[in-house]
């Protein structure tokens, strides 16, 4: 189960491995279309944001997919020690905007991350890692089945579950592990109606300088919630090589939760400032995520026109 484990929510910066997977593809086509794939693939990589389509079978499927049982099984099967001492469950205002991220992985696992949903244009934008979408520096390998449930909590699903319509990622993820975010679009509910008219939103601010206390958020895999409750983070934020740090020890599972600076306990807003993206340790003392910059605010615009 990656995506739970510490290793990956750990970010790789070198290329992974996947090219098999690419020049398999490649081998098998006729010089003619191997050249419109070539043709496709440069005006692809003249685009910097990657994503990723569900159709509309997929998106009902995933839904069906995603069962209490197998929930509840999901949570069960991964146990990444004791909750730290810095990550602490969330005893606040209820946070309607934030919930676990259900999809099956590029290796056929069940797995969960956790998301956000922020202000956007079609009101159907939620925030999270880009290696909760896809791998790193692997085109092929991406993830499945998504479900976003706002406000998870103990197997409750007080604002119901919205199938993911349409991943976005920065090429640069998909091409080199860089820029570790993702901004997703997702269905209206079974009612029709769209997410942030059911759970509100959160800010979102791009290029903002950093620094100042962060409040990160996620559903880490740690006993004893093992995802069923939503873990809080405090810390001050610092610039490090490549993005930004807080002092926490959330883990595995708590990938994509959002960073909401200027957070209001009271009512439970904030403006999102980047997403948990990766740990300096196996005995985490320090999250990392990204500074959200050019790249990130192109990734959400084609979230959030779409």
């Amino acid at each position: 189960m990656p995506e739970t484990s510490t290793s990956a929510i750990r970010r790789l910066r070198g290329r992974a491995t996947g090219l098999a997977v690419a020049t398999t593809a490649l081998a098998l086509t006729a010089p003619i279309a191997a050249t419109a794939m070539a043709d496709q693939a440069r005006a692809a990589a003249a685009d910097p944001v990657s994503t990723l389509t569900f159709t509309a079978n997929e998106r009902r499927d995933a839904l069906a997919y995603w069962t209490p049982a197998r929930i509840k099984a999901v949570g069960k099967s991964v146990d990444l020690g004791p909750t730290g001492p810095k990550a602490k469950p969330w005893r606040g205002t209820a946070l309607k905007t934030v919930g676990r991220l259900f999809f099956v992985n590029s290796r056929g696992s069940d797995t969960w991350c956790t998301a956000t949903a922020v202000k956007s244009a079609n009101r159907s934008t939620v925030m999270t890692a880009a290696h909760c979408v896809r791998l790193g520096s692997s085109p092929f390998n991406t993830s499945s089945s998504m479900v976003f449930v706002p406000g998870y909590n103990k197997g409750q699903k007080p604002y119901g579950a919205f199938a993911v319509r349409i991943a976005a990622t920065p090429r640069s993820w998909e091409k080199d592990s860089t820029n570790d975010m993702s901004a997703l679009v997702v269905d209206t509910d079974k009612s029709g109606r769209k997410l942030t008219d059911v759970v509100g939103s959160q800010a979102i601010a791009f290029n903002r300088a950093v620094g100042g206390t962060i409040s990160a958020f996620g559903y880490s895999a740690t006993n004893p919630q093992l995802g069923e409750e939503l873990l809080r983070c405090v810390g001050t934020a610092k610039k490090i090589d490549g993005g930004q740090a807080i002092p926490c020890d959330l883990t595995g599972g708590s990938s994509g939760g959002p960073w909401l600076a200027d957070f209001n306990a009271t009512t439970g807003k904030g403006v999102l400032v980047s997403v948990n993206a990766s740990l300096d340790s196996l005995t985490p003392t320090e999250m990392q995520g990204e500074v959200l910059g050019a790249t990130a605010k192109k990734v959400y615009d084609r979230a959030q026109q779409s």
